[in-house]
This record gives C-alpha cells, sequence and structure tokens, in this order.
C-alpha cells in the first residue's frame, strides 16, 4: 500500500480531486461511466470541496459519472417509519441531519452540480445507495456496472469502523443490515454534531460489506486527517492483513491501495 502525507487535508482534497478528474476524463473517453464510492462524514470532505472547484474550473461532463455511498442509517418507530409495519426498521427522510442520502445530494451531487452545465451534471439515476430491503443486490449492481474505479475511504476513530461494519466483522462479509457497535455510534456524534447525545444515534444500518469493498473496487484511497485519527493511521500504517479487530484495515487487502494522511494524523 502506498501511503501519502500531506501537510493539510486540504491537500489531500485537491491531490485526489485531481486523479478522480482524470478518471472521469479517461472513463469519458472510452465511452463508459466513472464509479466514484463515497462515505459520508468529514473525512473525505476534503476531496469532494476540492472536486467540485476543479470541475467548476474545468467544466468536464460528468453526465455519465456514478456515485456510489457506502451506508445508511436505519430507525425504528412511526416518526420516521416509510414502509413496513410499527417497529420495523426504516430508512430516514433525506432531510433528517444525519441522512447519508442526504449528506451525498447535498455536499457531493449538489455540490459538484452546481458549477456544471445542466447537460454536464451528475444524473439522479446515477447516485446509488444500498437498499435495506436487499442489500445483496448493491454488490451484484457494483459488479455488472464493472466494479468501483476509485472508492474513497474513511476509519471510524474509536473502532476502526468502515462504513457500518462493526469491529468483527469477517472479511467476505457482503452488503447487509447491521446492528451498529457503541464506539461506532460514539464517533458518529462527531460525524453529525446536531445529535444531542448517543441515544440519539441510530442503534442499525445497512451498510456495503468489508469483502465487498475488496473485491468490487478497482482502487481504493484511505483518507484520515486530524490528531483524532492517529491510531487509525498507526492501525493502518502497520498491518499487513485484514484485521477484523479494526475493520479499516481492509484497505491493505484493496487493489491499487492508497493511504492518505495528513501530518497531524501521521506524526500527532
Amino acid at each position: 500500500m502506498k501511503t501519502y502525507i500531506h501537510e493539510t487535508p486540504a491537500r489531500i482534497g485537491e491531490h485526489l480531486a485531481g486523479r478522480i478528474v482524470a478518471g472521469i476524463r479517461a472513463a469519458n473517453e472510452a465511452g463508459r461511466a466513472y464509479l466514484l464510492g463515497c462515505p459520508g462524514g468529514r473525512s473525505a470532505m476534503p476531496v469532494y470541496e476540492a472536486l467540485a472547484k476543479k470541475l467548476a474550473a474545468e467544466a468536464v461532463d460528468c453526465s455519465a459519472l456514478t456515485i456510489a455511498m457506502m451506508d445508511e442509517y436505519l430507525l425504528a418507530g412511526d416518526e420516521y417509519l416509510l414502509a413496513g409495519p410499527d417497529g420495523a426498521l426504516s430508512l430516514p427522510p433525506a432531510s433528517v441531519h444525519f441522512s447519508c442520502r442526504g449528506f451525498g445530494e447535498r455536499e457531493i451531487v449538489a455540490r459538484i452540480n452546481t458549477g456544471l452545465p445542466e447537460a454536464s451534471r451528475i444524473k439522479d439515476k446515477n447516485f446509488w445507495m444500498p437498499d435495506p430491503a436487499a442489500p445483496a443486490d448493491y454488490d451484484i449492481r457494483l459488479a455488472e456496472a464493472g466494479g468501483i474505479d476509485l472508492f474513497l475511504l474513511a476509519s471510524g476513530a474509536g473502532d476502526g469502523h468502515i462504513a457500518f461494519n462493526p469491529p468483527g466483522s469477517a472479511r467476505d462479509s457482503r452488503s447487509r443490515v447491521v446492528k451498529l457497535a457503541e464506539q461506532t455510534r460514539r464517533d458518529n456524534l462527531g460525524t453529525f454534531p446536531a445529535f444531542a447525545s448517543i441515544d440519539e444515534v441510530p442503534t442499525h444500518g445497512v451498510t456495503i460489506g468489508i469483502g465487498s469493498i475488496a473485491d468490487l473496487s478497482r482502487s481504493v484511497a484511505m483518507i484520515v486527517w486530524g490528531e483524532a485519527k492517529r491510531t487509525a493511521y498507526r492501525r493502518m500504517s502497520e498491518i499487513r492483513f485484514y484485521d477484523p479487530s479494526w475493520p479499516a484495515t481492509i484497505v491493505v487487502e484493496c487493489r491499487q491501495a492508497e493511504l492518505h494522511a495528513d501530518r497531524a494524523a501521521a506524526y500527532g
């Protein structure tokens, strides 16, 4: 795995944005879609910001760009119930502050589309999410599309979760509904600061699997920045094989894997 140490999170964003734009151009020339795997939350925000800025300046055609999100919370109860009987797990509205769909629509798709001509914008049909009613279908859909060209990855600071895969997740796990680990939920208090307490953080989610990430990605870029991610950086920079106690270590078994950190994460 190649490791890159950048001065700031913004430099990480600029580096990866350049790679993504080049990939979109190459895919357009080849007459195919470019699939970008995306996490919600803070870690990849420097990439989304830099990508939107770069695409606005270069006006690259993104009409075939596909955004493949990693996960989504699931809720229970009438307040958020969209389908199924009372008590069934269901998707939250995209309008709630912690919705991964809402994050992707606002912070990735809308951010990029704002700077592009209408004909060059990401299409609604090219925004993909795993379906909790049939999570295994997500793997099939990604495989049939040829796999994810570049999967941006992030590691939980406290327990190394990747997407919503909790510690102990099997190497061959596929996209599925999971119960969130308590530490993952505590990490999410920082990811979505509008949560008043851990009691407000959902207990379940639908997530892409560990094996799905490794098997369905052509290349991956793990992003860690800030002093809070020093343990994550150390765990992933020292590991040689997947360690289920820190699920983000799957990065070392992915094709064309890169670890991108800022100086704060790498050196403190």
